[in-house]
């Protein structure tokens, strides 16, 4: 095994550990980080009925992200565009799901973005 799939084995078996414990429902629906090295994707996920009711990520032609800041300035725009997609879908309160990755950089801008376009988590 490789320093790559170590990598993403680990990162894999986090998100299983989060997993079991964090789920979305109804009222309260799990906010799902995935991060690659190019972008990062972000979904508010009602798990009861398995339906995803808003999605944003940095492929979103709608997104307007700041050119100068770099990935973290994209992750945050992200977090906030989905959080104006969220509330108009009538969800306002989600538990974060940070995928097995480390809260802290992109994952943090994300939800730092969500928080100010209204999200609560």
């Amino acid at each position: 095994m490789d320093a790559a799939q170590k990598k993403r084995s680990g990162r894999e078996r986090r998100h299983n550990r989060i997993r079991k414990h964090v789920s979305g429902s109804g009222e309260r629906p799990r906010l799902a980080v995935f991060r690659s090295n190019r972008g990062i994707y972000a979904q508010v996920i009602d798990d009861a009925k398995g339906h995803t009711l808003a999605a944003a990520s940095t492929q979103d032609p709608d997104l307007q992200a700041p050119d100068d800041e770099g990935k973290i300035g994209a992750s945050k725009a992200v977090g906030k565009l989905l959080a104006q997609r969220a509330q108009a879908a009538g969800v306002s309160k989600v538990v974060f799901d940070r995928g097995g990755n480390r809260y802290h950089g992109r994952v943090k801008a994300l939800a730092e973005g969500a928080r100010e376009g209204g999200l609560e988590f």
